[in-house]
């Protein structure tokens, strides 16, 4: 501020009411000048020179005396006022200009004329007015501040209040508190922000990471704290000094000094007439707080609490929420020898949109994998309900054997028999990691994608049917099976629309940007779906999202896959010996002769039980499967022959203890004895008994093919 200086007009005579003009000036200290343009001759009255700190006899009417006690900017300043206000042909000009006075104090001059023209409207002569500005300005200068920190004050209250309009959660409340750039300006060295939790205040943020005391972010609402005693009073707490500070709370103030706090704020944050936190402010450098502030700290704390309670009940709601949908998707992920899997969920970002999404693995018989990945119409918890029923339903239908079509048509006649409104997309695979071979079946999902080992993505078309319970519903529950090939190394990636799916823009963009984070992902399972469950999780959506991953494992099939199928009619005399016969031919072309009679009588066994007692015909199917259990051996030994018998009947056969003159009964002990494993499984309408036998050569002996 620039300093004043004293003075004292000399004693008037008598002034007359009302005061002439000239007594009006005098005692304002206000002089006056008259400038002659077409002489440019200046006249300065007596106060005129005193204000300008010119004596009468340095003065001799040359206006270049005037402008030499000015700065040269600011002569230049007022000049060019006055010559522009005479071009634009104005009456009058105001101008400011700074001058250093005899004693070096710096004061300012205002100058303030009324142009004078002739008959032709040439401006000849200038007549104002000159006095001292310098308190003048100073006191507008101390308005204008006191006039922006009113402003700043009531801005905050009115930018947080915003924020806290979008503030959905209550980390998006602190944040909204914390990320305020004008807490620096407004002199606010830290903030805090407790929510009241079981007789508690838990300070969930603080706006300086070194005011952090980890000892006092839970204090009981009992002890002797700023924060406990605003909530236990609801009454505000505005601490004026540090001694205050250092009396009222010993115990806090070593905490505080270290931040230069000179006054404190703390303010209740009542909801619904109960107190649900406190709001605690720390400033540097105030000493006091206007009934005004006082005001504005109080509406904003009504704020604040407001959107506080929203995002404590927004929280619980999606703490319920997630929890229920975690609670339907499955604990753990079967390990399936020959694959490596990764599952990720995300639920959505509000807590109302909790969707039906869902994935599901099933380990199926013959060393098969069943992956789904689904989601059911809506987002509430009813979707997420038939969610949790249809996920179990698919997966036992999975689990008993049936063909992947008939998965599907038997959970859309599932769905649909619920007697909900609701319908669900699907895509289901079943994956044989040994020989790479897979059925997909689609239900109005979005097709999968396939990284292939060298790095290339590709989408996978997968023929789709009406999703489920609308197949059932219109009489269409035929479901296409698209047959597919995953070769050593590749991954495959199911995924629900929330991943790719966002507002306003075109599916097949976000299912470039998905393929690209494929590309460009790492090669480990669990990693790569951190990274897609990341790059795509970047935008906002409203949708929760579930996403799939099945890679096969590079060394899952050492050698090529054989398979052999012969169907097996009844009542053919020559079906027995030609099943046999290919046994043989088989297992010689596959270099397993020293297995080849304990497998050619149980394969006999296991046809002729299929034949005696089911009415129809049966298949047989052999396979060279690769020994998960011998992956330590060489690759020579590391391989198993599996006999599949299938039939159409619904009862199991068991294993019985024939008596000595029973004829039969002993096909099954036969086959247990011979070889290394047996089962029965289901299979869609009807069953397979199967039996397995390992290669027991030393790995010494070349494999022909």
């Amino acid at each position: 501020m620039a300093e004043s200086r004293e003075w004292a007009p000399p004693a008037p005579a008598t002034v007359a009411w009302p005061a002439p003009a000239a007594a009006q000036m005098s005692l304002n200290d206000v002089g006056g000048f008259d400038w002659d343009l077409d002489r440019d001759r200046l006249h300065l009255d007596e106060r005129a020179l005193r204000t300008v700190d010119l004596r009468p006899e340095d003065f001799d009417g040359d206006p270049k005396a005037l402008f030499s006690r000015l700065s040269p900017d600011e002569a230049t300043d007022v000049t060019a006022a006055i010559t522009q206000a005479l071009g634009e042909g104005r009456s009058s000009f105001l101008a400011f200009g700074r001058l250093t006075r005899g004693d070096g104090r710096r004061g300012w001059v205002r100058f303030q004329g009324r142009i004078v023209r002739d008959e032709t409207g040439r401006a000849n002569r200038v007549i104002g007015l000159v006095s001292d500005a310098t308190d003048e300005l100073a006191q507008a200068a101390e308005c204008l501040r006191a006039d922006e920190d009113r402003p700043a004050e009531s801005n905050l209250v009115m930018e947080v209040t915003a924020s806290l309009a979008q503030a959905v959660t209550v980390r998006d409340v602190t944040a909204a508190l914390t990320g305020n750039p004008r807490l620096d300006r407004l002199g606010i060295a830290s903030l805090f922000l407790g929510q009241v939790e079981a007789g508690r205040v838990h300070v969930v943020s603080d706006a300086k990471a070194d005011s952090w005391v980890p000892s006092l972010q839970y204090t009981r609402i009992e002890d002797e704290f700023p924060m406990s005693e605003v909530v236990r009073t609801l009454v505000p707490r505005f601490i004026t000094s540090g001694e205050e500070f250092a009396r009222r709370y010993p115990e806090l103030w070593p905490h505080i000094e270290p931040l230069g706090a000179s006054a404190a704020a703390y303010l209740p944050l009542i909801a619904q007439g109960k107190p649900i936190g406190a709001l605690g402010l720390l400033y540097r450098h105030k000493q006091g707080f206007s009934p005004q502030e006082r005001h504005l700290l109080i509406a904003l704390s009504g704020s604040i609490a407001q959107s506080l309670q929203r995002a404590i009940l927004f929280d619980q709601e999606h703490d319920i929420a997630q929890g229920l949908q975690t609670a339907m998707l499955p604990r753990t992920i079967p390990r399936i020898p020959g694959t490596e899997i990764a599952v990720r969920y995300r639920s959505a970002r509000l807590a109302r949109d909790i969707g039906g999404d869902w994935y599901d693995v099933v380990a199926m018989p013959g060393g098969r994998v069943a992956v789904i990945i689904g989601d059911v119409q809506g987002h509430d918890t009813h979707a997420t309900a038939v969610m949790g029923q249809l996920r179990i339903a698919l997966r036992a239908y999975a689990g008993e054997g049936h063909p992947p079509a008939s998965v599907m048509a038997r959970a859309s006649a599932f769905l649909y028999e619920l007697d909900t409104d609701r319908f669900a997309t699907c895509l289901y695979a079943q994956v044989d990691p040994a020989t790479g071979s897979a059925l997909l079946v689609r239900a109005g999902h979005i097709d999968p994608l396939v990284r292939q080992s060298d790095g290339t993505v590709r989408v996978l078309p997968t023929a789709g049917g009406l999703p489920l319970g609308l197949s059932a519903q219109f009489g269409r529950p035929d479901y296409p099976v698209t047959p597919a090939e995953l070769g050593p190394g590749d991954t495959l990636l199911m995924f629900s629309d929330g991943l790719v799916e966002r507002p306003g823009a075109d599916l097949d963009v976000g299912v470039r940007r998905l393929s690209g984070a494929l590309c460009e992902g790492p090669r480990e399972v669990p990693a790569l779906a951190d990274h897609l469950t990341a790059v795509m999780g970047e935008q906002a959506t409203d949708d929760d999202m579930a996403l799939l991953l099945l890679r096969r494992d590079s060394d899952a099939s050492p050698h090529p896959p054989h398979r052999l199928h012969r169907h097996i009619a009844p009542g053919d005399p020559q079906a027995l010996s030609e099943a046999r016969a290919l046994v043989r031919d088989a297992m010689a072309g596959w270099g397993l002769r020293d297995r080849v009679d304990e497998a050619e009588l149980a394969a006999g066994e296991l046809i002729t039980n299929a034949l005696v007692h089911t009415d129809g015909g049966a298949l047989l199917t052999l396979r060279m499967l690769p020994d998960p259990s011998l992956a330590h051996a060489t690759p020579d030994v590391t391989r198993r022959l599996r006999i599949e018998v299938h039939d159409l009947a619904a009862n199991w056969p068991r294993r019985r203890q024939p008596g000595e003159r029973e004829v039969s009964g002993r096909g099954l002990l036969l086959v247990d004895r011979l070889a290394d494993a047996w089962g029965v499984e289901p299979h869609g309408s009807g069953k397979a008994v199967w039996c397995e036998f390992r290669d027991r050569r030393s790995g010494t002996e070349p494999v022909r093919h």
